[in-house]
């Protein structure tokens, strides 16, 4: 079936509440998404001239259709139905009975757990609705309160609720225009039809008279949306002004904090840098009392240059000096060795040694000679010394007196022969 007016009514009009029937209409209008916005106009027109259950299957159409839309995101009837929904709400809404107030409600709190529609839309129908709650003549709202009193929904910010009721006022003005101004559009459009027969004069003049009343309210209409429209531009415009002070005001501090940034991290890698290095922080970031000097718990100033203390030179001595005091060592150790050695020795032997023995063992020892390294005169001073220490109980008398003549001839006569 072509899209038309009359099949649109004509479906419209054979809507019933099953299942069914919803669905299959449903989809024939979606099928015609290109003409949303006239069949959002004439889904209106016919929910306004229809009785409240009727109304109950009209709502459940729409319902249909923006879901459907919502999920294939296929924007054109949620656009469509946008500025006339909250009208649509509440004129299906009052004079309803209870039942079908309730089954109008939970397709509105549907709408609003799946975000189907725009917040301030959302917002302009719960109003919509809590309005003609309170002002029922009972004054007790129906089963213990508006449905949208304590919604879980998304609140409007503070600062955008002086736009809502503006923007509540461009979609009804908005609904109004669309209205008017299509009825206007299409009667001017079927008097003005070259293949349509001119009426006789008196019936000719009462159309174009219509057709002028017709075309007056359209524009008034569309002038009433205007005027809606620019006082929320206005109103969005204070909250533009005020939210480009706030970000001057954000960007020059964000500047400042990151030139701070910049700054310290700056100065971090100095002294980072220094202690690689391992010199002192910089005078400006250290303590005053730190550049100070303690000795022996006392504090001097940084000016006065401390004494560097006497240590040990760690460059060895000569060679030299290693080998001569290491045989003066040796040579000495041996003395004293044989001092001690000799004197256990006359200490342990009480016997007496036959007189001239050690001088014959000296005599027919060989000349001792000194190595290089010992002391020159070190081993004759030690020998001779022991010599006299020995032979002095016989210093007093001759030595040979009491030798035979043979040995006292053997004796001289080794001693000329060396």
């Amino acid at each position: 079936m072509a899209y038309t007016d009359d099949a649109v009514k004509a479906k419209l009009s054979a809507l019933n509440e099953t299942q069914e029937s919803i669905v299959t209409v449903a989809q024939w209008v979606m099928f015609h998404r290109r003409h949303a916005d006239r069949t959002a106009a004439l889904w209106l027109q016919r929910l306004k001239d229809s009785g409240a259950n009727k109304r109950l299957n009209l709502m459940y159409l729409a319902n249909e259709v923006v879901q459907q839309s919502k999920a294939r995101k296929k924007d054109d009837f949620l656009i469509g139905f946008s500025p006339i929904i909250a009208d649509a709400a509440a004129t299906a809404y009052k004079g309803a009975t209870n039942e079908v107030q309730q089954k109008i409600r939970r397709v509105i709190e549907v709408w609003r757990q799946r975000q189907i529609f725009e917040v301030p839309i959302q917002e302009a129908i719960e109003a919509r609705i809590t309005e003609i709650d309170k002002s029922r003549s009972s004054g007790k709202p129906l089963l213990g309160g508006s449905l949208f009193s304590s919604s879980g929904g998304t609140a409007t910010p503070l600062e955008l609720q002086p736009v809502v009721p503006l923007h509540i006022s461009v979609s009804k003005a908005t609904l109004s225009a669309k209205s008017t101004a299509s009825n206007a559009s299409i009667e001017y459009d079927r008097m003005m039809d070259p293949e349509t027969q001119t009426p006789a004069p008196p019936v000719h003049a009462a159309r174009l008279s219509s057709l002028v009343k017709a075309l007056a309210n359209a524009e008034g209409a569309v002038t009433e949306s205007i005027k809606a429209r620019q006082e929320l531009i206005a109103g969005l415009k204070k909250i533009l002004d005020s939210n480009s002070a706030t970000l001057a005001v954000e960007e020059s501090q964000q500047q400042e904090l990151s030139d701070r940034k910049a700054s310290i991290e700056a100065r971090k890698r100095e002294v980072e840098d220094g202690i690689m290095r391992g010199l002192s922080p910089a005078p400006d970031s250290q303590d005053p009392s730190a550049s100070n000097h303690h000795v022996n718990g006392k504090h001097l100033p940084a000016s006065i240059e401390l004494d560097r203390p006497d240590i040990e030179e760690i460059t060895p001595p000569p060679a030299e000096s290693f080998t001569t005091l290491h045989s003066s060592a040796s040579a000495n150790v041996g003395v004293n060795t044989t001092l001690d050695q000799q004197t256990k020795n006359n200490e342990s032997t009480p016997t007496v040694q036959p007189v001239g023995a050690d001088l014959l063992s000296s005599l027919s020892m060989p000349p001792v000679r000194h190595h290089s390294g010992s002391p020159p005169n070190g081993g004759t001073l030690t020998k001779k010394r022991k010599i006299e220490s020995e032979f002095e109980p016989f210093q007093d008398g001759d030595a040979m007196e009491d030798l035979d003549d043979d040995v006292l001839e053997l004796l001289r006569a080794e001693s000329g022969g060396q």
